[in-house]
């Protein structure tokens, strides 16, 4: 197993920072435009990681096809701001899997493979995409959210609201549903316009991360305060 990296998470909940310490010759991976400084004995370089049919899988994972990889020439420090406002979480892999949602890869470190996968229909997460990312393998793994941040120890099965998963272990399986009690008439409406009731039913045991803010009902919260056009 790779070495565990060294680094410090601060301005939780909501503005979270990642400082990873890289040793000589230590090397993270991140999203481009993660960094947000570094020291001069840090090297970048920007290119395609794991090859061109990976890239493309992280693309559709809704991430970009280039992997920016920070070297330490010499001891040093970099910083990263993931895009959203909220939190950061770390986790150790050990020969496992876990399952990211769109936009929530910041950095890995050495070991990790991220990839995009296809999850057929059931990963139509309420419009967010129909692929998910895996990382998998041996090392640090690092995701954002949109708001503080919920670990959930599922032991038998649990609901969660499509736009607040952030990632779960692979030993967890799921299905995007409606919540129990709906009516037809109300299910048809929740696949059709991503309406109240349309779930992700996690079952087996495992660890599942939410977040306490959605982008869908921010953004409808915000649309009347828009400038509206008038006209001539």
């Amino acid at each position: 197993m790779s070495e565990q990296l060294q680094f410090d998470i601060s301005g939780r909940p909501d503005f979270a920072l990642l400082t990873v310490n890289l040793k000589d010759g230590q090397q993270i991976f991140a999203e481009p435009s993660a960094m947000a400084t570094m020291d001069t004995t840090i090297k970048l370089k920007a290119g395609l990681k794991g090859g061109l049919l990976k890239s493309v899988g992280r693309a559709f994972g809704g991430e970009s096809m280039i992997i920016n990889t920070f070297t330490a020439q010499s001891a040093g420090e970099v910083l990263f701001a993931p895009g959203t406002q909220g939190d950061l979480a770390h986790y150790r892999l050990a020969g496992n899997s876990i399952m990211l949602q769109r936009g929530g890869y910041v950095a890995n470190g050495p070991g990790v493979e991220v990839n995009g996968k296809w999850a057929g229909f059931k990963g139509f997460f309420s419009g967010e995409g129909m692929v998910l990312l895996k990382a998998s393998g041996e090392g640090d793994l690092f995701f954002s959210t949109y708001g503080s941040l919920i670990e959930v120890d599922v032991r038998d099965a649990y609901y969660v609201d499509t736009g607040y998963v952030v990632a779960f272990e692979d030993t967890l399986q799921y299905q995007v549903t409606t919540l129990p009690g709906l009516r037809i008439g109300s299910k048809i409406k929740s696949f059709i316009f991503g309406g109240e009731g349309l779930v992700c039913r996690f079952s087996g045991t495992g660890k599942l991360w939410i977040q306490t803010r959605a982008v869908n009902p921010f953004l409808s919260w915000i649309h009347p305060f828009r400038p509206q056009k008038k006209n001539d």
